[in-house]
């Protein structure tokens, strides 16, 4: 999805950002529990880190290009 708009895109930066966190507790919560499945943690730490690097980009959509 490409979104061009900025209202747009911080609602897709607010999406994407409680999906990080869900994300962030669901690890927690599976690596806490015994038994745990390490490759599932494994994947889900990756699309967490594929999340962080989206919402950095779509925030640095934001900022104003300055010529300088």
């Amino acid at each position: 999805m490409q979104a061009q708009d900025p209202s747009q895109i911080v609602h897709l930066l607010a999406e994407l950002r409680q999906e990080h966190r869900d994300l962030d507790a669901a690890i927690e919560k599976l690596a806490a529990s015994l038994g745990s499945d390490e490759l599932q943690i494994t994947r889900m730490k990756k699309r967490k880190l594929l999340l962080k690097d989206t919402i950095a980009r779509l925030e640095s959509k934001l900022i104003p290009d300055l010529d300088a």
